[in-house]
């Protein structure tokens, strides 16, 4: 299923009332790959926690479809999660004992016993295709190249619509970034889900077909700052009016 998001007069707020993150209007059609850039403190992680419905503190709209998150319960939210996002952590956060496999695997545990088998194929051939074939081993025996693969795959093991991935490069050299993305991108495209991918890699960036700029102060949106980055694409300028928003 192909989700448009429409973010509407978003606020998200801190534990002490303090506004973290201010969009006015943000629509995305489904299927697009999108990146979350600017500054650390502009609000990236904020926004993606957001997207996920994992922002307890918020007013608007975030609607995958017909589906407002922020109308929705905290269960309704975590099925949501279930049944549609696909995450990409930064710290990457795989089992150090269990094999490449029964990482992507994981997440069956959470899925009906009918879906058990699909994943379970599924995670074999992710693999495969992210270039990790000797996937019995512990993961602990993996290069970090190769452990960010490991944590693709298993965001996308239970055919989610939606995937979305903070700062997936960080800590790869150029040559393994680049690798990583191109897969990544070839997956997501090859079977017609959204990405949002928080970066400050301008290299992952260049292959987005959209960005979302974060920055201090009011919000812009694109008809009122018709400006484009130098890869022809629309930059959208939302604001963030403190820096004290999550992680990011």
């Amino acid at each position: 299923m192909s989700l448009t998001l429409v973010v509407d007069q978003l606020q998200v707020f801190g534990t002490d009332s303090r506004t973290l993150l201010s969009i006015d209007q943000l629509t995305v059609q489904g299927g697009s790959c999108v990146g979350i850039a600017g500054p650390s403190g502009a609000g990236k992680s904020t926004l993606l926690f957001a997207l996920a419905g994992l922002a307890e503190h918020a007013t608007g709209q975030i609607r995958w479809n017909d589906y407002n998150l922020l109308e929705a319960g905290s269960s309704q939210r975590g099925e949501f999660r279930r049944q549609h996002v696909g995450q990409v952590f930064q710290d990457i956060l795989l089992f150090e004992e269990l094999s490449a496999l029964q990482n992507v695997q994981l997440s069956k545990g959470f899925t009906p016993r009918s879906n058990r088998l699909a994943i379970d194929q599924r995670a074999q051939t992710l693999l495969m295709d992210l270039g990790i074939r000797d996937y019995h081993r512990p993961v602990r025996s993996y290069s970090g190249g190769e452990r960010q693969r490991v944590a693709v795959a298993r965001a996308l093991a239970s055919d989610p619509d939606i995937i979305l991935a903070d700062e997936p490069t960080a800590s790869l050299d150029r040559a393994t970034a680049d690798e990583l993305v191109n897969d990544l991108l070839t997956v997501v495209r090859d079977t017609g889900k959204s990405l949002f991918v928080v970066s400050h890699d301008e290299q992952l960036l260049a292959h987005m077909d959209r960005i979302v700029r974060l920055v201090d102060g009011r919000e812009i949106g694109a008809d009122q700052f018709p400006e484009a980055d130098e890869y022809g694409r629309d930059i959208i300028h939302c604001d963030d009016t403190s820096s004290a928003a999550l992680d990011d």
